[in-house]
């Protein structure tokens, strides 16, 4: 491993802490904003093959029934489904070699008030000793739908593509339509956004710029929803629809996220790699 490379697996897994501190520290906010005073509960977490993280889940506040904002930096050797799994997407020398380092950060936030969109957002940077990429993105799950949320929400993410590449917001867009479908539903979990993975133009600072951009946007894009659609009345049957909805939710996390399938099979803390799930869901 060359010293540039060190450097720059240094630089990622720091800017994704940074990044993790600004987002738990905005949404404490909100929470304060609407007179609770709870906070995120931390929790260090653990890979057995090498590396862990940091857990941070908040429950029962007034904006946010249940959020996790979780960063990582794993290392090791993958298995033979995980392998298997990259050689299939075009990861050169998994057959050679399966070492690996990972780091990144992954939040999901669950809303008390069904009005105020559910949402995703993680970015990450992986490395093998035959290839490193950058992947992400961020997506809108709302229950009861506002075409004005939806539109700021794309905004956002097209602004951050539009900063590094006129194609990336038309290409990522289409891919997060793809990613994030429910096939035995037959239809999108959500709004959608923007996914990417695997990117590796060749050019690893303006991927990694991309990558800091996208986690930028974040904020920008979910907060000013959340503020709007607090303070609106609900009902007991905008609760079922909520509920409802986090079951569709749920289903994809667990049947079809890569995310999730990759946290498991390669051994990291499944409290951890199952944070994403509701704390209340429902199925008719």
């Amino acid at each position: 491993m060359t010293d540039d490379t060190a450097s720059r697996k240094t630089r990622a897994a720091q800017w994704f802490r940074s990044l993790r501190d600004e987002i738990v520290t905005a949404f404490e906010g909100l929470e304060q904003e609407a007179g609770s005073s709870v906070r995120f509960a931390v929790t260090p977490t653990s890979r057995a093959d090498g590396g862990g993280g940091l857990m941070s889940v908040m429950r029962g506040g007034a904006v946010f029934e249940k959020v996790g904002v979780n960063v990582s930096e794993v290392h090791g050797t993958l298995g033979d489904k995980a392998r298997a799994a990259m050689t299939a997407r075009g990861v050169p020398g998994m057959e050679a070699d399966g070492s690996f380092w990972a780091s990144g950060i992954s939040l999901v936030a669950h809303m008390v008030n069904p009005h105020c969109p559910a949402v995703h957002m993680n970015t990450r940077m992986f490395w093998t000793p035959s290839a490193a990429w950058f992947g992400g993105g961020a997506d809108l799950n709302p229950c009861i739908e506002y075409a004005e949320d939806t539109a700021h929400f794309h905004a956002q993410m097209q602004a951050a593509c539009d900063a590094h590449n006129p194609d990336y917001y038309a290409r990522f867009k289409a891919w997060a339509d793809t990613y994030f479908f429910v096939p035995h539903r037959g239809r999108a979990r959500g709004v959608g956004g923007i996914f990417y993975d695997d990117l590796a133009t060749g050019d690893p600072e303006a991927d990694f710029a991309f990558t800091q951009s996208v986690g930028r946007a974040f904020l920008p894009a979910f907060v000013p929803l959340t503020r709007k659609r607090l303070p609106m009345a609900w009902t007991e049957a905008d609760r079922d629809t909520q509920l409802i909805h986090r079951g569709l939710y749920a289903e994809y996390n667990l049947v079809y996220d890569r995310g999730t399938k990759f946290g498991l099979e390669s051994g990291h803390d499944p409290a951890a790699v199952l944070m994403s799930l509701p704390p209340v869901a429902k199925w008719t």
